[in-house]
């Protein structure tokens, strides 16, 4: 397999790094991330100018990516800037829309901004339990329940709510000035929200959509762990810095072999877990997409939360402190885990799986 990017995927991941380092830097992003509506609107028309959201769908839907790698690209970038922009929600309903021939010029260019609403309190990843409801047909559906944690649904134009209608699981489409929304800020930044659902009119997007659902999932998961290895790039560099620069007895503490093993380990687990990413980009879409989806957030999760917490322990207290970004980036990384499926879920579907 080849390893290296295609030109036009480093021209984008260039521009988007170049842009999110000069444009949006730690210091505006955490005035941005913590309070509503966690989203920075002239950013991310800018971010839509660039590329980053054609780069989700393919040419046959308006894109000019769509594939795993072009995830993988955009989403790397956005970690390590650990910009809170709801980007998850328009890749995840762009694979939607892309399933259904549905128009997506307005979430492609930014114009709207979409959200994709599936987890419910009950159900936080499992498809097969979700309880909302549709009924009704043709321009008369509307739909019932409660979705939870709707990543970027604080900001959302257009919700994809995931319900049933009957024994079949279909995509339908709601105006977010139709649903009752209540958004809050994440603790390690970027919005969600709760969307409560009494009689919604709705329209029908995908009447049988259990595996576009999934394949959204599994989209969405790619690109977190894409996110999780460009934070864990940063949070690497910025304690082999502080290793390089802080004295302790009068000698570098990066002199220590200790923490030069430590430093190094943190390195290995960043390397193996770009490499499950890249096996799990490139078998999205594929029959095998699922089980490699899984096997990369359980060893990202991992992987995550080791270069969390070894920065934060070699760094010392500053590491706690709100001005310096080793604290933001470290909250992130844990709560990448958490979102579609932590470890454990993800550890028992694959060991489910293969007992099966």
């Amino acid at each position: 397999m080849d390893f290296s990017l295609t030109e036009d995927r480093r021209m984008l991941q260039d521009s988007l790094t170049r842009y999110l380092t000069e444009q949006y830097p730690v210091e505006h992003r955490n005035k941005v991330a913590y309070d509503l509506p966690c989203h920075d609107d002239a950013k991310w028309g800018e971010l839509a100018e660039l590329g980053a959201l054609f780069a989700l769908a393919p040419e046959d839907a308006g894109g000019f990516g769509g594939t795993g790698f072009d995830i993988s690209v955009v989403f790397e970038a956005l970690g390590r800037g650990i910009t809170p922009e709801p980007v998850l929600g328009a890749l995840m309903a762009s694979r939607l829309l892309t399933t259904a021939g549905a128009e997506q010029e307005a979430l492609l260019s930014g114009a709207a901004k979409y959200a994709v609403a599936i987890s419910e309190i009950e159900a936080p990843y499992e498809l097969e339990f979700i309880a909302a409801t549709a009924s009704g047909s043709g321009d008369s559906i509307t739909l019932s329940g409660r979705k939870s944690a709707v990543y970027g649904g604080q900001v959302a134009d257009v919700i994809l709510v995931a319900a049933k209608n009957g024994d079949k699981l279909g995509v339908y489409e709601v105006q977010a000035s139709d649903a009752q929304i209540v958004g809050y800020a994440m603790m390690d930044g970027g919005g969600a929200a709760e969307v409560m659902l009494d009689a919604t009119p709705a329209k029908l997007l995908i009447e049988d959509g259990t595996a576009a659902l999934q394949d959204a999932i599994n989209a969405g998961i790619v690109a977190l762990c894409s996110e999780a290895v460009g934070a864990m790039d940063v949070i690497h560099d910025y304690t082999v810095d502080y290793l390089k620069q802080r004295k302790q007895f009068g000698v570098v503490i990066g002199k220590f072999q200790v923490l030069q093993h430590r430093a190094v380990d943190m390195l290995t687990e960043i390397e193996q877990a770009r490499s499950i990413v890249i096996k799990a980009a490139a078998e999205l879409g594929g029959p095998d997409a699922t089980r490699y989806a899984s096997m990369a957030k359980n060893m990202i999760g991992r992987a995550a939360r080791l270069n969390a917490e070894e920065a934060i322990q070699m760094h010392g207290g500053i590491a706690m402190t709100w001005e310096y970004p080793v604290s933001h980036y470290a909250k992130r990384l844990i709560m990448l885990d958490h979102q579609l499926g932590d470890t454990d879920y993800h550890l028992a579907k694959v060991a489910a799986e293969i007992a099966a």
